[in-house]
């Protein structure tokens, strides 16, 4: 499939790697509920993909491999999305976790700063604060606190 390998939107970028990222995590637990397929049509559209495009790319995602963003709050908005893909149906498997750590750890995250990342992700979104929000409070409270 031919896809960019940056998407615009209103300014925003997304990569190829940080959709891959969503869809490795809805199929983490081995199947996509319709929760997650409306999410990632919906990030999909966002982004300037059409429908078939997006499930081609949902049917062909283990071709493709991750190489994580540069910026700190790039790789903080691809963990923040991949936690919201996880939420999307209220139920956290281990497998989604798990996942959620590789990422992180992928993404160049210390070892010791993990785990309060990802509870601060996973708190934070089920509470309805946004990404900016939690990226100020991972700075003050996790990053520069360690």
């Amino acid at each position: 499939m031919n896809f960019s390998d940056f998407i615009k939107d209103n300014g925003k970028r997304i990569s190829k790697e940080h959709y891959l990222h969503l869809v490795q995590v809805s199929k983490a637990d081995g199947k996509i509920n319709p929760g997650e397929l409306e999410l990632l049509h919906k990030e999909g559209r966002k982004f300037g993909l059409t429908d078939p495009e997006i499930d081609k790319f949902i049917e062909h995602e283990s071709r493709n491999n991750y190489n994580p963003p540069y910026l700190l709050h790039e790789k903080f908005e691809h963990l923040y999305n991949v936690a919201e893909m996880i939420l999307a149906d209220d139920v956290i498997s281990e497998g989604e976790r798990k996942l959620l750590k590789r990422f992180a750890i992928e993404a160049g995250f210390s070892d010791k700063t993990i785990a309060k990342l990802i509870e601060l992700l996973l708190t934070g979104i089920r509470k309805g604060e946004n990404e900016e929000k939690l990226f100020q409070e991972f700075q003050k409270k996790i990053l520069f606190k360690d």
